[in-house]
């Protein structure tokens, strides 16, 4: 096996999620990864990608799978031409606070935060560049 970049364009519609996820899961399958991070990942994903289509505006997206195999570890990559969103540069939500008093939204990239071990965004020319690493053991 050898470090593996494989990529996949989705119409940016709800129900194309289990097609990324799926994507993922098989790629992924032949380095083995534990479930913990299988299902972690899959999170992401329908976090990551609800928030490309209820809010972007891009008709669709890229996500780019790329595994290094000498770390073992999976980064996605999801790149949308969408109205331009930095995800990171909000505060995180205070969940101290109950759901009654805490402010709408924002919940979903922190558990991406939370889960993931990395997290990154950069706005590359006219689209939304939104990568996240994962451990794969």
């Amino acid at each position: 096996m050898q470090n593996c970049d494989k990529e996949i364009i989705v119409d940016s519609k709800f129900e194309n999620v289990r097609a990324l996820t799926e994507f993922v899961e098989s790629a992924l399958e032949p380095y083995n990864p534990s479930m913990k991070a299988v299902t972690q990942i899959g999170v992401a994903i329908d976090e990551l990608f609800s928030n490309v289509v209820r809010y972007s505006g891009s008709s669709n997206m890229k996500l780019i799978l790329h595994v290094n195999e000498d770390v073992l570890t999976a980064k996605l990559t999801f790149i949308d031409e969408g109205v331009e969103y930095d995800p990171l540069s909000k505060a995180d939500p205070d969940v101290s606070l109950s759901a009654e008093d805490r402010e709408i939204g924002g919940l979903g990239i922190f558990l991406v935060k939370k889960i993931m071990d990395g997290v990154e965004y950069k706005r590359d020319g006219h689209k939304n560049v939104l990568t996240v690493v994962k451990k794969l053991t």
